[in-house]
């Protein structure tokens, strides 16, 4: 009986070491795709995407909480064109033992384009930003699908800079509001640019 038990002990470690190196695999992959179709950065530039190494402890799952008939209001960015969301709800997490909450917001604009119509915006500052990672903070996509009930996985692994940390200037990158500034440095996702 005690080798049966040790015997399906280190088969659940084998597992767990898989999973790991699972996400890691498909991580890497997500990057590797993301770098090769970026619309903005191009050519040998391309080799001067930097991206933190990737921590499973930064995929975390979040308690949703609905904003019904949330107020629409102009979210700065970083150009003059302002432009409209609306907190389409709330998340609350722990990392590192300590309770974040961050709103998701719904653009407007992109409400009335098929392709775009259940997408969701997540964007966001931490202790990272102005440092290792993109002063003006960074994004993640989500859509509709990919809450259940009252929980959402938010994989800070897949953050990723507005077009406006490689081009200034040119694009009206949202800025993200103060209620979702992080306290806490999130050291996954896409850090700095390397290029001057």
């Amino acid at each position: 009986m005690r080798r049966i038990s040790f015997c399906a002990f280190l088969l659940s470690i084998a597992c767990i070491a898989l999973g790991q190196v699972n996400y890691a695999d498909s991580i890497k992959r997500y990057i590797a795709d993301y770098i090769d179709k970026h619309e903005v950065v191009t050519g040998d530039d391309k080799k001067l995407m930097q991206f933190f190494p990737v921590n499973e402890t930064y995929r975390v799952m979040a308690a949703f909480e609905r904003v019904k008939d949330g107020a629409w209001f102009s979210m700065e960015t970083s150009g003059t064109m302002k432009k409209v969301f609306r907190v389409y709800g709330r998340i609350h997490f722990t990392i590192h033992d300590t309770i974040q909450t961050l709103n998701i917001y719904q653009s407007q604009q992109l409400m009335t384009v098929e392709e775009y119509k259940e997408h969701l915006f997540l964007p966001f500052t931490d202790l990272t930003s102005g440092e290792a990672s993109y002063s003006s903070g960074r994004y993640i996509d989500l859509s509709f699908s990919d809450i259940a009930g009252d929980k959402v996985v938010i994989d800070f692994n897949k953050a990723y800079n507005p077009y406006c940390a490689y081009v200034s200037g040119k694009y009206n990158c949202p800025v993200p509001p103060k209620e979702n500034h992080l306290r806490i440095a999130v050291v996954a996702g896409e850090k700095n640019y390397a290029k001057d």
